[in-house]
């Protein structure tokens, strides 16, 4: 799986003023085999914000804001 964004914008660029972003390119196939992960995303505070599809399979938009990680810093979780 990659982390790296493709050429165009997967999500509003004001997206990232609020909030610190991950964007995960995979196949379908292997986006549902990858449960545990997301759950371990979403248990760590991530949240799924946007799942596109395009020729080259899916792009996952996973997001915290700001303030949500400010908070997570100041209680040490």
């Amino acid at each position: 799986m990659s982390t790296r964004k493709s050429t165009s914008q997967p999500y509003p660029v004001y997206w990232e003023r609020v909030a610190e972003l991950r964007v995960f390119r995979t196949t379908a196939e292997q986006w549902t085999k990858l449960i545990g992960w997301r759950s371990d995303m979403q248990r760590k505070g991530w949240r799924l914000l946007q799942v596109t599809s395009d020729s080259d399979g899916l792009m996952a938009v996973f997001g915290r804001t700001k303030e949500e990680l400010l908070e997570r810093k100041e209680t040490g979780t």
